[in-house]
């Protein structure tokens, strides 16, 4: 048997085929201003007559019109972080438009969480708008703040750090100081609004920004506790709605 899972952020969308045991497939499509088009098209090139559910999650789960079922992100995250990652107590979620920390049970299931979905600041978007005026590709990140020391960005707020950041360039700041700073920004804030939640033990990262060793390292350091990630994290959303789906499906007796 055979389930889809389909995750739809702000900024992209995200399908996992899972049989039982292993992820057999996944896609990532920008979601731009095409949420139900972009979920159609996820599940187009994903769907199979095997497939015995679909489950989709994310922002736009009620967009697709052949799910079987809809959970929110908040479950479907915890579950696959936990596939993806051992002893796993706690989950950061840095997304396009919001940050998440969820904390689990010992058998995976929610325990508590806390979202911010009210301000840019400490999301995907901060860092897209960094990487514009900085200009350098996100992909690159690691590789430019290397050896580099950051600069303070003090403001929270991503209209004010634009202008500051600016202002620093004016200056004649070292453009990878500058970025390694708000990266330093970012990990801070996401730090302290994790830490509300007291967790304890191993913290899995997920998110696009999980991609990125110096956002994972840093996070760390701001936390003060391990931090693992895996390379399927920015799926955690869509693993987890295919593995709680296949639970579903599962036959019973």
């Amino acid at each position: 048997m055979i389930t889809l899972g389909i995750d739809c952020g702000s900024t992209t969308t995200k399908g996992a085929l899972y049989d039982g045991s292993d992820v057999l497939r996944t896609l990532l499509l920008p979601t731009r201003a095409r949420p139900a088009e972009q979920m159609q098209a996820v599940y187009d090139a994903l769907y199979t007559p095997e497939v015995a559910c679909t489950v989709a999650t994310g922002y736009g789960r009620a967009l697709l019109p052949q799910a079987d079922r809809t959970i929110t992100e908040i479950t479907c995250h915890a579950r696959g972080a936990g596939m993806l990652g051992e002893a796993v107590r706690c989950v950061i979620d840095i997304g396009g438009q919001d940050c998440k920390a969820i904390l689990l049970h010992p058998d995976g299931s929610v325990a508590d969480f806390a979202m911010n979905d009210k301000c840019a600041a400490g999301t995907g978007r901060f860092i897209e708008m960094m990487t514009r005026i900085l200009d350098f590709p996100i992909e690159e990140i690691d590789r430019f703040v290397e050896g580099h020391q950051p600069c303070e960005i003090s403001s929270m707020c991503t209209v004010f750090a634009e202008s500051e950041i600016v202002s620093l360039l004016a200056a004649g700041a070292d453009r990878a100081d500058i970025a390694l700073g708000v990266v330093q920004s970012i990990c801070r804030r996401t730090a302290a609004f994790a830490m509300r939640l007291s967790p304890t033990g191993t913290v899995f990262f997920t998110g696009g920004l999980a991609r990125f060793e110096s956002f994972r390292r840093t996070i760390e350091e701001a936390l003060g506790l391990p931090v693992v990630t895996h390379p399927l994290a920015q799926f955690a959303g869509a693993i987890g709605a295919a593995a709680l789906g296949y639970a579903k499906a599962m036959p019973r007796g």
